[in-house]
C-alpha cells in the first residue's frame, strides 16, 4: 500500500514537472519568437531605408544624365537653327542679287533691241548705197557685178594653174634628182654599217685522233663498223693515209656533224660496234634537234624578234646547217634583217617588222614540205601557216618578185637579199647546183617503193640504197639498182659514172628482261 502510493507520488510529480517544463518552455519559445521578428523587422526597415536611399541617389543621376542630354540636344537645336537662319540670309541675298541680275539682263535686252534695230536701219541704208553704187559702177563698165566676178575667178583660175604647174615641175625635177642620191646613200651607208664574214662551206669535215689504232677499231672487222656508221648517218668515211686525221665526205652538213659527233662519242667511250654505233648516232641527232633549236632561239634573242612561233624558231635554227649556193644560210639571213633594218630606219619604215621579215625571207629553204615550190612562195606559205603578219608574208613571198608587192617592206627585203648575196665571195654557184644534183639523186631512189633510206656519196660518184628486207627481196634488190641506174641516166646531168649500190639487210631483235 505505501509502495503504490509512493509510486503513485512520484509518477504524479514527474507530469507535474513535464508540465512545468513545458510551460516554461513555451513560455521562452515565444519570449525569443518575438525577438526574431522585432530583429527581422528592423532589419526589413533597414533594408527598405537603404533600397529607398538607393532608388533615390539612381533616380537623381538619371535625372541628371538626362537634363544634359537635353541641354545637349536644346544646343544642337539651337546651332541648326542658327545655321538655318544663315542659309535663309544667305539664300535672301542671292534672291536679291538675282532679281538685281533680272532687272540688267530685261534693261540689257532692251538695250540691245535698240541697237539693233538700229543696225537694222544703218543695214537698210548701207544696202540702198551699195546697191546705188553697184549700179553707177555698171553703168561706167559696161558689165554686170556677176560678169566681172566671174572674169575676175577665171584669170585668177589660170594664173594659178601656171605657177602650180611651174612648182610642180621644178619639185618632180629635183625629187628624181634627190631620189637617186638619196637611194645611193642609204644603200651605201647600209653596206659599210653591215660587216658579215662569210665563209664557203666545203663539203668535208675532218676528224682529228690521237693514233692510228683508233682507225682500226673505227673500220672495223672486215669494215662492219664503217659501213654501219656510213649507214646510220648517210656520210662517208674516208680513212686513208693521212695522218691522225678521219674525212668525213658528204653534201649535207647536218648529217657530217651527225657523223662527227658521233665519231667523237664512240672513240671516248671506247665502245664500238653496229648496235653501239646506231644508238649513238639516234642520240646525237636528238642532241643536235636540241642545238637547232637553241640556236633558233638565240638568234631570235639577237636580233630582238619576239612572238615568233617555235616551229619557226626551229627552222631558224636548221639554217646554220644549210647554205644558199655555198653562203651558209644563217649568216646571210641575219645579214639581211640587219640590212632591211638599218634601210627602214633610214626611211623611216617599222624597223622591227622589216628586220622580221629579212630573217624569215628564205625560211622554205630549209622546209621539207613540197620541194618543187619555189622557195619564196613556200616561205610565204609557211608565214601564213605560223600567223605572220600579212605584210612580212608579202615581203617573203615577193623577194625574187614572184608575186606582187603590196608593202614597202617587201622592195626593201629583195634589196637586201641583193646586197648579201652579191658581195665578192659570198657566194658560189657550183657548190649549189652540186648539191641540187645530188639530192636530186637521193630524192629519185627515195620515190621507189621499199627503200628505206638513200645517201649519195662519194661526191655524186656512189648511191647507197637501203631497202627494207620485208619489202624487197635479194632478186628484186638486183634489178632495183638497174632500174634506179636507168633512170638516173635518162633524167640526170652528171660527170663520169655513178655507182648504184643497193643493201638489203635482216635484223632479228629480242630483249632479255
Amino acid at each position: 500500500m505505501n509502495i503504490v502510493s509512493i509510486i503513485i507520488g512520484f509518477v504524479a510529480g514527474a507530469v507535474l514537472a513535464l508540465v512545468v517544463y513545458i510551460i516554461l518552455s513555451r513560455t521562452a519559445l515565444k519570449s525569443r519568437s518575438e525577438q526574431i521578428i522585432k530583429k527581422a523587422e528592423f532589419e526589413g526597415e533597414k533594408i527598405k531605408n537603404e533600397k529607398i536611399l538607393q532608388a533615390k541617389e539612381k533616380f537623381l543621376t538619371l535625372r541628371s544624365e538626362h537634363d544634359q542630354y537635353v541641354s545637349e540636344k536644346n544646343a544642337q537645336i539651337r546651332e541648326a537653327e542658327s545655321r538655318i537662319k544663315q542659309k535663309e540670309n544667305t539664300a535672301n541675298q542671292i534672291t536679291a542679287e538675282l532679281q538685281k541680275k533680272n532687272r540688267d539682263v530685261e534693261n540689257a535686252k532692251a538695250s540691245l533691241k535698240g541697237q539693233q534695230e538700229a543696225l537694222a536701219r544703218k543695214a537698210e541704208e548701207y544696202d540702198k548705197l551699195r546697191g546705188e553704187a553697184l549700179r553707177q559702177l555698171e553703168n561706167i563698165a559696161g558689165m554686170t557685178a556677176q560678169e566681172a566676178k566671174n572674169q575676175l575667178v577665171d584669170a585668177m583660175k589660170a594664173e594659178a594653174r601656171t605657177e602650180a604647174q611651174a612648182y610642180i615641175n621644178d619639185t618632180m625635177d629635183e625629187a628624181r634628182l634627190n631620189a637617186a642620191k638619196e637611194a645611193k646613200r642609204i644603200v651605201i651607208n647600209t653596206i659599210q654599217r653591215t660587216a658579215t664574214e662569210t665563209a664557203i662551206e666545203n663539203a668535208v669535215t675532218t676528224f682529228p685522233i690521237d693514233n692510228d689504232e683508233i682507225k682500226g677499231r673505227i673500220i672495223g672487222r672486215e669494215g662492219r663498223n664503217i659501213r654501219a656508221l656510213e649507214a646510220a648517218t648517210g656520210v662517208e668515211i674516208v680513212v686513208d693515209d693521212t695522218p691522225d686525221a678521219i674525212l668525213i665526205s658528204g653534201f649535207d652538213p647536218v648529217r657530217r656533224e651527225v657523223a662527227r659527233l658521233s665519231l667523237h662519242q664512240l672513240v671516248v667511250d671506247g665502245r664500238i660496234h653496229p648496235a653501239r654505233i646506231e644508238e649513238v648516232v639516234t642520240k646525237v641527232q636528238k642532241q643536235l634537234e636540241e642545238e637547232i633549236l637553241e640556236t633558233g632561239k638565240r638568234t631570235c634573242i639577237d636580233l630582238g624578234i619576239h612572238g615568233m612561233s617555235m616551229e619557226l624558231v626551229r627552222m631558224i635554227g636548221r639554217m646554220k646547217y644549210r647554205s644558199s649556193y655555198g653562203q651558209n644560210l644563217l649568216q646571210h639571213s641575219r645579214e639581211v634583217a640587219n640590212i632591211c633594218a638599218i634601210m627602214a630606219a633610214e626611211l623611216g619604215l617599222n624597223v622591227k617588222a622589216a628586220k622580221r621579215a629579212g630573217l624569215l625571207h628564205d625560211i622554205g629553204k630549209v622546209s621539207e614540205e613540197d620541194p618543187e615550190m619555189p622557195h619564196a612562195i613556200l616561205g610565204m606559205k609557211l608565214a601564213e601557216q605560223y600567223k605572220e603578219k600579212p605584210e612580212i608574208c608579202n615581203a617573203i613571198g615577193a623577194h625574187h618578185e614572184e608575186i606582187e608587192m603590196t608593202s614597202l617592206i617587201a622592195p626593201i627585203v629583195l634589196v637586201g637579199d641583193a646586197i648579201s648575196g652579191a658581195r665578192p665571195g659570198a657566194r658560189r654557184e657550183v657548190i649549189e647546183s652540186y648539191i641540187k644534183r645530188l639530192k636530186g639523186m637521193e630524192d629519185l631512189a627515195q620515190a621507189y617503193p621499199g627503200v628505206t633510206k638513200s645517201y649519195a656519196i662519194q661526191a655524186g660518184r656512189e648511191l647507197r640504197v637501203i631497202v627494207g628486207a620485208d619489202q624487197v627481196s635479194d632478186q628484186q634488190a638486183e634489178s632495183l639498182s638497174g632500174e634506179i641506174a636507168k633512170k638516173i641516166q635518162d633524167e640526170m646531168t652528171y660527170p663520169g659514172q655513178v655507182k648504184i649500190t643497193v643493201i638489203r639487210e635482216t635484223r632479228s631483235v629480242a630483249y632479255a628482261k
